[in-house]
């Protein structure tokens, strides 16, 4: 019941899985839409950050404020840690249990992605 309540919410990407390894495929079917749900959520977070650390973002340039974010989202481990809970927290138990088959390479991809969506918002942040 949960599993297939959480799959519903998703937003279907469309994207072309054919010639995909699993960990692709992983990320294309269960990353990417799940970082895609919790978008708003993950940039308002992102906001809250940036206040709690005196608002020395808005002062930077857009390269400044792009390196701002990786550093942050990869160096940050409570910050990481906080903003990977979220995306966890939304797999099935199938889901969650392939994570952990895969999880230092999912991780990465994770981190990386969630790096992708913050700084694609850079302009509004």
């Amino acid at each position: 019941m949960r599993d297939t309540k959480i799959i519903e919410l998703r937003p279907d990407l469309d994207l072309d899985l054919a010639a995909s390894n699993a960990v692709e495929t992983f990320q294309n079917q269960t990353l990417r839409p799940v970082l895609k749900l919790q978008h708003e959520l993950l940039t308002q977070i992102f906001k809250h950050y940036i206040v709690q650390r005196k608002n020395t973002f808005n002062g930077q340039s857009k390269i400044q404020k792009l390196e701002y974010i990786a550093h942050s989202v990869k160096n940050d481990l409570n910050f990481k840690n906080r903003l990977m809970g979220i995306v966890i927290g939304h797999f099935t138990v199938s889901e969650y249990e392939n994570y952990l088959d895969n999880e230092a390479e999912l991780a990465r991809r994770l981190v990386n992605l969630l790096v992708q969506r913050l700084q694609s918002e850079v302009n509004t942040l």
